[in-house]
């Protein structure tokens, strides 16, 4: 294989590259180098032996070219050898840009983990009163301002499926309306397959070139178990073409469409994910790829899908296979959960972005809705961003050199002294703790002379303040304009 294999290596406290010094920082990893090899070589063994059925004729051809037979049905069987040499092909990572054309992220080779606010959700959740209504053209329009507004997200999925236009063309509105009010890069996720090329076409007139510094990232789902349907790989076709990376990501029920273990869970979405990464570089060698699943559970009871607590074991350890294999990677977001932004719905968003971030995840895309993720709720969207500055401050550590070790300060003060004037409080004392922007710190007392505030009646009145306040992008008239003009004339 031209690109190795990474070898696990144990991470705790050691040195930053970037000029900050020694530091102290938390990591968390699942699986050792035994344990990726045998999910590796189980995933190599259902690909090999189970096969993956591969509905597109064009897309199997492709696959028996490289084979070098045709299969007796529509099941496509992949040698390992061409598993591996895919993932040697494949780029290590991904440079996403903003819309106007600066670089806003790595994902890959070892790059901080990125946070998206976006769901598809059906049906948007009212920050004051939790009432929900069927997703409008307006809340793709407040939404994506409120992604852009918000400085723990570093990108913008499709919200919602925009309900109160033509079905023909919801996508394109619903694009058109992402572009025109976030500078922020996005992924995309259009529901109509017969429109997705029309959604490009639309998002090449307004910006120009969609892949010498992509900006719009498109998100792929196969069928678990072991299906790669025509409608996804027809989209892979044309996004491939056009040179433009993408997202290819399963979802898995773990007892319904996976096995109720974690280990064969990870063992069979890995096997999908290789097997269109492997597909992606039988096309195109070199095709820049994003892989991840979100492993969820099956609800035998409520009939539904849920996130367990393995779920985000499963989505840590997908992660370190991407790591060992070099290949960029996308996770869960800790959404979908909740009735609201409440105590269920917080307790995912903290569980799913505290190990996200020390660990090897790469994008989290999808942050902000409930109810199995149909309806959306930007309360808790607002709620996320503090969790994901608060989780990215705790795996920054903290410094351990001979200036934050103070001994010069400490010998100053002596016994008895404090360190309230000195030069390093002075120096630190507004970036050393994490503010909140929503909740203040209250005394006993001081609760008590406001009348005991809720906290989430704050939080409720905080997103609608800040909902009242959105602006969009300096170019905003001129790309509806110009976005609806192309609408039309379709």
């Amino acid at each position: 294989m031209r690109k190795n294999l990474r070898k696990r290596r144990i991470r705790g406290n050691r040195k930053i590259e970037s000029g900050l010094g020694p530091r102290a920082q938390p990591r968390l990893n699942v699986l050792d180098d035994e344990q990726m090899a045998r999910i590796h070589e189980s995933s190599l063994h259902i690909l090999a032996t189970v096969g993956v059925r591969v509905d597109s004729p064009k897309a199997r051809q492709i696959f028996e070219q490289a084979i070098g037979r045709a299969s007796e049905d529509d099941r496509v069987r992949i040698p390992r050898e061409l598993v591996e040499e895919a993932i040697a092909q494949a780029p290590a990572h991904v440079d996403v840009y903003d819309r106007r054309g600066e670089f806003a992220f790595r994902v890959g080779d070892g790059a901080a983990t990125r946070f998206g606010i976006g769901v598809t959700a059906l049906f948007y959740q009212d920050p004051l009163t939790d009432r929900v209504t069927p997703f409008a053209r307006e809340h793709m329009k407040m939404m994506t301002r409120l992604g852009n507004r918000l400085s723990s997200f570093d990108l913008v999925s499709t919200v919602g499926i925009v309900q109160d236009v033509a079905p023909e063309v919801s996508d394109l509105y619903a694009t058109l309306e992402m572009i025109a009010n976030t500078v922020k890069p996005l992924v995309i996720l259009v529901s109509d397959e017969e429109r997705y090329a029309n959604v490009l076409n639309m998002a090449e007139h307004l910006h120009g070139d969609l892949a010498e510094r992509p900006f719009i990232v498109p998100y792929f789902n196969p069928v678990s178990p072991l299906v790669m349907n025509e409608g996804t790989t027809d989209k892979m076709f044309d996004t491939i073409e056009r040179g433009m990376p993408f997202i290819y990501s399963n979802y898995g029920m773990a007892g319904a469409s996976t096995p109720i273990t974690a280990a064969g869970t990870l063992a069979l979405l890995n096997a999908e994910l290789l097997a269109g990464l492997t597909w992606s570089q039988l096309l195109k060698p070199g095709t820049p790829v994003i892989l991840g699943c979100l492993p969820a559970f099956f609800d035998m009871r409520g009939m539904g899908s849920f996130y367990d607590v393995h779920s985000y074991l499963v989505n840590l350890a997908c992660a370190e296979l991407m790591a060992r294999y070099r290949l960029p990677h996308i996770g869960s977001s800790g959404s979908g959960l909740g009735w609201g932004p409440d105590l269920i719905a917080a307790g995912h968003q903290w569980m799913n972005h505290l190990i996200a971030v020390m660990g090897k995840v790469g994008l989290a895309p999808f942050v902000g809705d409930n109810f199995d993720s149909k309806a959306f709720s930007p309360a808790l969207a607002v709620y996320a961003n503090e969790v994901i500055a608060q989780a990215r401050r705790m795996a920054e550590g903290f410094p351990l050199d001979d200036d934050a070790l103070a001994l010069n300060e400490i010998a100053a003060v002596g016994p008895g002294g404090n360190f309230l004037t000195s030069p390093l409080t002075l120096r630190h004392f507004r970036d050393a703790y994490f503010s909140s922007d929503i909740w203040p710190n209250l005394s006993l007392e001081a609760w008590q002379e406001r009348n005991r505030p809720r906290p989430i009646e704050m939080l409720r009145d905080y997103t609608q303040d800040l909902l009242a306040q959105l602006q969009p992008p300096d170019d905003h008239a001129d790309l509806m304009a110009r976005g609806e003009a192309f609408i039309a004339a379709l």
